[in-house]
């Protein structure tokens, strides 16, 4: 049986006279313009005009939906929530504070939902690209249980976390590639546009130069010709490989494989897999969620196919009666710490108390590697600088010195 597709939320710009009979103009979402007009009536005001607003505008940009506002969603309705304020209300006023537009519609799609009689969960999986299935069974379970406050907490903190551990492998990367990445745009403007003037010059000294300038020179001569088709050459491999990445499974299983092989990198992917593991595992577990659904979930959310393909079969011992840390052991890709601290919980019945220990112990490793990636890679980066940039200004004097030397 076809499963029926959600009607699409629409926004109404209205005026309408409040219960003073003052006028007042703002917007309001729905499904329909009548569902719209209910929804302003039940509020206490008389419509005058009411109409669909247009999905482009040339204010404001609604921008996009990142993981960090669903966290701070996920955070300010915790709060509420906690408060005392009902959860109809509480997306309303998270909805207000919210400074982007598009997560705003979201919360206001979701609060027309649950208006409507439909599920908190129910809502939340009508958007799928931010509420994944994991968000979407946790928020289920603290619904079922009667205990929702508790469960956005968790489900907030893991988010946040989890965003946070993100940001910061994120952060160790973007600065050395960015570094780089200029430094190789500066070396290609002064071949194609600075070296070409000193080879003028260096015509006429009616000398041999030195073989290093030779070289430099030749290079310089070659982009000059060929620079099209290298440009074209970067932006293939470049497309190349983010359509592999985006379509191709055994190439993303393969850069996976290489990132915790990789000889600097290597170790703080390791770790920021184990954290995200054992977060994701302390999270679900302490919800409520059975072990072996717990794994499936965690599976996922490693973000490696070499600890997700070994979860997986963790998961199956599990099933069939194995303790989770005899199976965890079993395949040798967790740290002895880990593994002693979930045998530990599983004897103390304390599982999800130790792993988010061991959570919070791997995050702060993650810390501590991005720290000392950090400070290993500056002086990298000055050597990588030094060489491109000091050898081609080296190249461009040597036949200059050696001048002034017969001189």
């Amino acid at each position: 049986m076809a499963t029926k597709k959600p009607d699409a939320i629409l926004t109404f710009g209205y005026e309408a006279l409040d219960r003073k009979g003052q006028k007042i103009k703002g917007e309001i979402t729905g499904t329909n313009i009548a569902l719209a007009k209910a929804q302003l009536r039940k509020q206490g005001f008389n419509v005058q005009k009411i109409s669909k607003k247009s999905s482009f505008s040339f204010g404001k940009p609604k921008g996009k939906i990142s993981p960090m506002d669903v966290a701070i969603f996920t955070r300010q309705l915790a709060t509420m929530m906690k408060a005392g304020v009902p959860l109809v209300q509480s997306f309303e006023i998270v909805a207000e504070g919210l400074d982007n537009l598009a997560m705003r519609d979201v919360v206001m799609g979701i609060k027309t939902e649950v208006e409507g009689g439909g599920s908190f969960t129910t809502a939340l999986r009508k958007y799928p690209l931010y509420f994944d299935e994991l968000f979407c069974s946790l928020v289920e379970s603290g619904e079922q249980s009667g205990a929702l406050e508790t469960m956005l907490d968790r489900v907030a903190e893991y988010k946040e976390k989890s965003e946070l551990l993100k940001q910061k492998i994120k952060k160790a990367m973007k600065y050395p590639i960015s570094v780089i990445f200029v430094a190789i745009i500066v070396t290609v403007i002064l071949l194609l546009k600075v070296v070409p003037v000193f080879q003028e010059l260096f015509s006429s000294f009616g000398a041999n130069l030195p073989a290093f300038t030779m070289l430099i020179i030749n290079m310089s001569k070659w982009l000059q010709a060929n620079w099209f088709i290298t440009l074209v050459i970067i932006m293939g491999i470049g497309g190349g490989f983010s359509e592999a990445k985006k379509r191709s499974k055994a190439f993303n299983n393969m850069l996976d494989r290489m990132a915790l092989k990789a000889p600097i990198v290597g170790d703080l992917v390791y770790k920021s897999t184990v954290a995200r593991f054992a977060r994701t595992l302390a999270t679900t577990f302490a919800a409520g969620v059975p072990l072996v659904d717990a794994l499936v979930s965690c599976a996922g959310a490693t973000g490696n196919v070499v600890y997700r393909d070994a979860v997986m079969k963790i998961k199956d011992e599990v099933s069939s009666g194995q303790q989770l840390g005899f199976s965890m052991r079993q395949s040798g890709i967790f740290p002895s710490m880990a593994l002693q601290m979930v045998s530990i919980g599983e004897e103390s019945g304390a599982l999800d108390a130790m792993l988010d220990k061991v959570a919070t112990h791997f995050e702060n490793e993650v810390d501590n590697a991005v720290d000392g990636l950090t400070s290993m890679m500056e002086p990298l980066i000055m050597a990588v600088l030094g060489v491109l940039i000091g050898g081609l200004v080296v190249a461009m004097y040597l036949p200059i010195f050696q001048l002034g030397a017969v001189v």
